[in-house]
């Protein structure tokens, strides 16, 4: 469950203002960001006419013409043809710099993948755009600190905001964001690999909305930075702490005791948690439903029993990579409330224990959608068939080496193992 980061390409993301829906609380992955449905654009597809022979004044007076934002609209669509067209003539910064300006009512804004805003963007957005309610700047690579400065002083009723890959920002820009931006109920900073325990600890004064956090490959961050998060934002009802490699049992501790409202864990490579800390997460958070424990490498079918018994709400739940799991934790997961009534998806990827006992098991999951088993070594083809007798919606995801190794090809292929051929 691995989010990918945006394109490094000049201003050739997905740069749109949409008027939306109002709140964000977790719906579908919220991790991965929120996305709102795209409206009609302003103009037509091939943009305005005669584009070509006006002067920069002339068309920066075309945009926000253009844009129905100035006079008391809420909604706008910066499409990628529009936007490549205005690009050939217009610089980005100035174009910006005019959307702002003009279009005050603005509430959601996306410029994913705009590597060339800078600072002096977001300066104008907080000077210009008060109503600024989400603001999607993933992998704007060039901003700083500074712009977190601004947009604290001027959009103080944002509630969303996506700074994912922006690697400058530290934990003086996060301070100076969350004094300012106080009703803040989702905040992603997904590669952000400057942060530390201290930017957490501003969260934890200041985020007391804050519902959705995301700090995947935030690999400074230790269990002091968790706990003083989850003492803090008692509301949180999804974390991502992916690739946050230093985490222990501390932090599934705090986040038990803390944060009950929690519905989306996820906790891939963090490889030092173990059965005692989900034990105590599970029997605290009961209403969890997505749970990404790849290469939680400790775990064993303890954890699954303890999310049997009290975890009834669990849709989806990744255990790739975690070989310690035998078919007697699937028996116990798939003869819960969650597994006869609730559960969706089951990635068990590298799982070498499982075999087709598991299989057997999984055919009281009525629900069932999708099944993971690449690498499932003791997982047979037959197996898998007699599960899809009983189940024929699930969709099964396996992978079996051929039964004899492909003919070796001519030259000066090298032969690595008895199904594998270097070419």
């Amino acid at each position: 469950m691995q989010s990918e980061r945006g394109e490094e390409a000049p201003c050739r993301g997905r740069g749109r203002a949409v008027g939306g829906p109002k709140g964000t609380a977790p719906a579908g992955h919220v991790l991965a960001g929120h996305q709102w449905p795209p409206p009609s654009p302003p103009w037509g597809r091939g943009g305005a006419p005669g584009w070509r022979h006006q002067d920069n004044g002339r068309r920066r007076r075309r945009v926000t013409s253009g844009c129905g934002l100035a006079r008391g609209s809420s909604a706008m669509v910066f499409s990628n043809n529009d936007e490549g067209l205005i690009n050939k003539k217009l610089p980005k910064e100035l174009l910006l710099r005019t959307f702002a300006q003009n279009c005050r009512n603005i509430e959601h804004l996306n410029l994913n993948g705009c590597t060339k805003i800078t600072d002096s963007t977001c300066y104008s957005l907080s000077r210009f755009c008060s109503k600024l309610k989400h603001l999607d700047l993933t992998s704007c690579v060039s901003i700083t600190n500074s712009s977190l400065k601004g947009i604290s002083e001027g959009c103080r009723n944002l509630e969303y905001l996506n700074l994912s890959w922006c690697d400058q920002i530290t934990k003086d820009g996060i301070e100076a964001l969350v004094r300012g931006c106080r009703g803040l109920k989702a905040l992603l900073l997904r590669g952000c690999t400057q942060l530390e325990d201290e930017a957490l600890k501003h969260i934890q004064n200041y985020c007391h909305e804050l519902v959705s956090l995301n700090l995947q490959s935030c690999s400074r961050i230790t269990d002091e930075g968790v706990v003083q998060v989850c003492r803090g934002c008692h509301r949180l009802q999804a974390l991502c702490l992916s690739g946050c490699s230093n985490l222990t049992d501390a932090s599934l501790t705090a986040l038990g005791l803390n944060c009950p409202r929690l519905q989306i864990l996820e906790a891939a490579r963090c490889s030092h948690l173990t059965d005692a800390g989900f034990t105590l997460l599970a029997r605290n958070c009961h209403e969890l439903e997505k749970m990404d424990l790849e290469e939680c490498i400790l775990i064993t079918d303890s954890t699954l029993i303890q999310l049997s018994i009290h975890c009834p709400k669990l849709q989806a739940l990744s255990l790739s990579h975690c070989e310690l799991i035998t078919d007697d934790g699937i028996l116990h997961l798939s003869n819960s409330t969650c597994g006869h009534e609730r559960l969706r998806v089951l990635e068990l990827d590298n799982c070498l224990l499982i075999t087709d006992v598991a299989l057997e098991h999984l055919e009281n999951c009525r629900g069932l959608e999708r099944l993971e088993l690449y690498d499932c070594q003791q997982v047979t083809r037959a197996g898998i068939k007699r599960m899809r007798a009983q189940l024929p919606h699930v969709k099964v995801h396996a992978y079996f080496a051929p039964v004899t190794p492909p003919t070796a090809v001519a030259g000066s292929g090298q032969r690595l193992c008895r199904c594998c051929v270097i070419l």
